[in-house]
């Protein structure tokens, strides 16, 4: 029985100052036409035939597994994750001995990631409580033990990983099982799969979450090679930690709006020495992972944790996104009044011709049931808000980071925290009032939720292709630079998924590919092509 544990990333971090946007756009590049030739699409005219891998592809798969990427995706502390085996067939690693002199104090500057708690602060425990709606907090007493403190060996012997119950090995491996059937895509690609140690557990605190980061790269006899990023946290520890290391990592991967900031960021300073490719812009992830996620979890993350009755309540979207879209779209056609608060003209006119009214927050704070934030930015909703809210207001984030509300600015002695049960907090003001803080303010739907198994067979396969992508590139076609994904990837991503639908795409003829100046096999869009 294979032991090892397999996790979904969701940590988010602080957003360093963002760049113009123009000087963004010019950063990132596309080089569609270097790519095309990297994938071969089977082209044998019968429509009908599921979408395979090629035999190129496999082949560049295969190469990709001779190395050992430092695959970094850090848990949300509130998701649920499945326990499979931690091993690898290379040589043992050797725990170094980790410094931490200053670790903590070094990172008190940057707010407590998504899904985290502060190792100095937590202002309730519900960030370890079960995400079950009716769920009670009584806490396993094994909970009380440290991973870290715990001797744990997987079913082939190795004690390579850091995961929260060993145990829970089998439960981890038909709970995948289950997943498999929607997981298409994924699949296709595991086939040059291996094994992996994972440093993850639900309920680390700030201190565990460095430690685990630090365990995946500070080895004997092992070095990384590249990067798989969600937030930008493992970027910024190896720049800050092992700048030797980080010069030699062939490429990163990064999918949250918050980490292409940080790396826009590094770029524009001229410290960034390696290429990436930006996985959050991407169509497919754009689409499935942040509109149609969105869509459907904001529904269910509310019932499970406020148990609310959405017809005729007003709610305020902060922000129109694509979250921000899915959330509204959703809320809309269960009755609710949507409001839309948004800084961009081409959004806000967007919500507009979808008919939501557009406002801003100040303006009508005190009328509304609900604020939900999905703006990836900071300080959205601040105490001056809340003092005006109204009696009852639930609050929450459904953006990509846990700065959205402030929080922090509740942690003063005139207010109580009174916990209500997993993810529900009532902050009480002293005339009587009270606010529903729901996931202390980090991500809701991870928190409180779960994400739909298709969306992560899209999101993990996009992720792939585009590791393979960075290491099989031949010298010189990455720069150190901020690149999108490639739309034949892109492409390739969505056609795997289609046969879930038992979808059959019409083909070109070549008389009409002529016309219109394509090849038959893709890419279809130019890369400014809007979706």
């Amino acid at each position: 029985m294979d032991s090892s544990l397999n996790s979904k990333a969701e940590t988010q971090s602080v957003t360093p100052p963002l760049e113009d946007n123009a000087s963004i756009g010019e950063s990132s590049h596309s080089d569609e036409a270097a790519i095309s030739s990297s994938l071969e699409t089977a082209g044998d005219g019968n429509s009908s035939r599921p979408p395979t891998i090629s035999s190129k592809l496999l082949r560049m798969l295969e190469a990709a597994t001779n190395w050992r990427p430092a695959l970094i995706k850090m848990q949300n502390s509130d998701e649920v994750f499945d326990e499979n085996d931690g091993a690898v067939s290379e040589a043992p690693r050797t725990k170094r001995q980790i410094q931490y002199p200053e670790q903590t104090r070094e990172f008190d500057s940057r707010l407590t990631k998504t899904g985290r708690r502060s190792s100095s602060h937590s202002i309730s425990h519900s960030s370890t409580d079960s995400n079950s709606s009716g769920g009670s907090d009584a806490e396993n007493p094994q909970d009380e033990v440290s991973p870290r403190d715990l001797q744990q060996i997987n079913s082939k012997g190795n004690r390579d990983f850091c995961i929260k119950n060993i145990k829970m090995a089998d439960f981890g491996r038909r709970e995948i099982e289950l997943a498999e059937d929607e997981m298409t895509a994924l699949m296709a690609l595991r086939k040059a799969a291996q094994d992996f140690p994972v440093f993850a557990w639900k309920g680390e605190s700030e201190d565990d979450f460095w430690w685990c980061i630090d365990r995946c790269v500070n080895v004997e006899g092992w070095e990384p090679n590249m990067i798989l990023d969600d937030g930008g946290d493992m970027t910024h520890w190896m720049y800050k930690k092992y700048p030797h290391l980080f010069k030699k990592v062939k490429g990163i991967v990064e999918e949250s709006i918050t980490g292409i900031h940080r790396l826009h960021h590094l770029s524009k300073a001229g410290k960034l020495c390696v290429p990436a490719i930006n996985v959050n812009d991407s169509v497919t992830k754009q689409k499935f992972d942040n509109l149609y996620c969105c869509r459907e979890s904001i529904l269910d993350s509310l019932k499970k944790t406020a148990d609310i009755m959405f017809g005729g309540k007003q709610v305020a979207v902060c922000g129109y996104g694509e979250v921000g879209k899915g959330c509204s779209a959703a809320l809309k056609a269960m009755g609710s009044v949507v409001y839309v608060t948004e800084i961009d003209p081409i959004c806000a006119l967007q919500a507009c011709m979808d008919g939501f009214r557009v406002a801003k927050l100040s303006d009508i704070v005190r009328q509304v049931d609900m604020v939900i934030t999905c703006t990836g930015n900071k300080n959205v909703v601040l105490r001056e808000h809340m003092d005006r809210m109204k009696n009852g207001c639930v609050v929450c984030n459904m953006g990509r980071s846990n700065t959205e509300i402030d929080v922090s600015s509740l942690t003063t002695t005139e207010l109580v925290w009174q916990h209500v049960r997993a993810q529900v907090d009532h902050i009480i003001w002293p005339d009587g009032k009270r606010i529903v803080l729901l996931a202390e303010g980090r991500v809701l739907n991870l928190s409180s939720s779960t994400v739909p198994i298709y969306v992560l067979s899209i999101t993990a396969t996009t992720q792939a292709l585009a590791l393979i992508e960075l290491f099989n590139a031949p010298e010189g076609r990455y720069k150190q630079d901020i690149y999108l994904l490639p739309k034949k990837l892109d492409e390739y991503v969505a056609s795997l998924h289609l046969q879930t639908f038992d979808a059959h795409l019409t083909e070109l003829t070549d008389e009409q590919a002529k016309y219109m100046g394509l090849s038959k096999y893709g890419p279809f869009k130019p890369s400014y092509y809007r979706y």
